[in-house]
Order: C-alpha cells, then structure tokens, then sequence
C-alpha cells in the first residue's frame, strides 16, 4: 500500500510539472516587434512571423500563429494602433501560422487565403470538431470567407497589397504578400531565413516549387525591398539571392546522388552533400539530415 501512495504521489507530482512547464512556456513567449517601413511591422512570438500594416482606416494582418497567444497578439497589435483588423491573411494552412484565425475573426475582421488553404484547413478543423475538441461556431469562424486561384489586390489610399499564389512551394496553397508603396514583401513558409527550409511534401510542397517561389518573390522586388520570412529574421534580397543559389546547389547535389543510384538512407547520412551549409542553416528546426530526406524524396517523385 505504501509503494502504491508513493508511486501516485509520483505519477501527479510528474503530471503537475508538465502542466507547469507548459505554463512557463506560454509565459516566457514574448511578442517582439520590428518596424519594417513607416506603415508596415513584423511580430515575432512562437510560430510563423505575423505581417502587421496599419492604414488608414483599418489594418491589414498577415497570419496569427497559435490560438493561445492570440490576447498577446492583439496586445502587441494594440501598442502600434487602436484601428480594427480588416484583414486577415492566412499564408499558408499550418496551425503556427492560422491557430488564432478563430480568436481574430469577428464581424469586423475577413479571412483571406488561397483556395486550397480552406480546404486543409476545413479538413484539419473537421478531425477536431468530429472528435469534439472544438465547436461548431469555433470550426466556422477558423475558415477563410475570401479565397482566390491565382492572385488578390487590395487597396488602401496610396498603398497597393499584391497578393499572389505559388504553386507546390512549401504547401499547395502558399501566398506572398507584397506591399508595393512600403516596398515589403511577407513571403510565408516560402522561405526559412538564415536556417533549412520545411516543404510539406504530404501537403502539395516540392522543392522544385519552393526554388521557383523565390524566384518569383526576386522578379517582384527591389534591392530595398524588406523581406518577412516565415520564420527568422527580417531579409533583403541579397540574402534571398543567396539562399536561392543554395537550394540550387543542394538539389544539384542530390539529384548526382540519386543518379549515382544512392538510396535515401545513403543520402540522409551523407554529410559532405549540405557541409558546405549545415553551420549556417543546419541549426533550426529542420536538421541537415532532415533537409537531404525531403530533398531526396521531392526530387524522386519528380
């Protein structure tokens, strides 16, 4: 009996830790800001970066991240402007980048994004909703009520917001949005600075499409253009040049591999493929190894 009190007192010792772990998490998250240009910001908090452009009347927003951090969001929101969100714009399908459409999505607020982005979002929610995770006015309000095919511009007294699709890149639904008179440019999950990029192979990613998203993004904007990756810091157009001329010699790389009739696992524990990189870019959430296995299986399904 005493062996049984002690290993329960154990077992909720161990399960009260957890929960104060995840309690300190969302505590130590801090929504940082950097000012871009005079009308346009980029938050960073945990997730995808968050695209922030006050207007004149209203601001325009660029993904939510995760829905727990959403009052810290409006929070940071609040601290550059009392106007309403017009728009919200949703990159890509990933929770780190939609988890807070619910909270963000009221009367005076529309969500924006790619046709396929409400597919995969509807078909993520609807898991939840049939397992009772969420409600059903949680499930309406977390789906985009605007898509678009190919592209979507708005317009806001002087300045000009070219949104526009590019194909199997990160996911299959991945958008740009580019602030013509601020000259930014938010390009999404479509590019991982400073740091391997993820593709979501399973969601319509290649990395043939991901190099020619970037190379859109390079046709589109200036030597002064601000970049707001996904996730790292704010880029310029050198730095994507660069990571361009990367991705270019990594395929090259791996595509001599598979001609050589090396397998996957031969390439994920090749280390000389990506040495040239793995200290510079090898450091965040996707390892060199990782990296060489979704290059590897992208470049063999195509």
């Amino acid at each position: 009996m005493t062996f049984y009190k002690t290993k329960v007192r154990f077992l909720i010792f161990i399960a009260s830790l957890g929960i104060s772990l995840l309690s300190a998490q969302d505590q130590e998250v801090v929504i940082s800001i950097d000012k871009l240009s005079s009308d346009v910001y980029m938050l960073t908090g945990q997730g995808g970066n968050i695209g922030i452009y006050v207007g004149q009347k209203n601001v325009f927003m660029i993904d939510d991240q995760f829905d727990r951090l959403s009052d810290k969001i409006k929070a940071a929101i609040a601290s550059l402007t009392n106007k309403p969100v017009a728009f919200l714009f949703n990159t890509h399908m990933h929770g780190d980048h939609t988890g807070g459409n619910a909270n963000f999505n009221t009367d005076l607020t529309t969500l924006v994004a790619h046709n396929n982005v409400r597919k995969r979002v509807m078909a993520n929610q609807q898991k939840r909703l049939d397992d009772k995770k969420i409600t059903e006015a949680y499930y309406s309000k977390m789906l985009p009520e605007v898509t678009f095919s190919e592209d979507i511009t708005f317009y806001d007294n002087h300045e000009t917001i070219m949104a526009f699709h590019v194909h199997n890149a990160h996911t299959d639904g991945d958008a740009m949005v580019y602030f013509v008179t601020n000259d930014v440019i938010h390009m999404g999950d479509t590019y991982f600075a400073g740091r391997y990029p993820y593709i979501d192979l399973k969601s319509g990613g290649s990395l043939q499409g991901y190099i020619d998203a970037h190379k859109k993004a390079l046709m589109v904007i200036s030597e002064e253009t601000k970049i707001i990756p996904g996730h790292g810091r704010p880029s310029t157009k050198k730095e994507l040049e660069s990571y361009v001329s990367m991705l270019e010699d990594l395929k090259s790389k791996i595509l001599a591999a598979i001609a050589a009739g090396e397998s996957l696992e031969e390439v994920k524990s090749n280390n000389s493929i990506s040495a040239a990189y793995d200290s510079t870019h090898g450091n965040g959430y996707i390892k060199p190894e990782v990296m060489r296995e979704i290059f590897y299986k992208s470049l063999k399904s195509e």
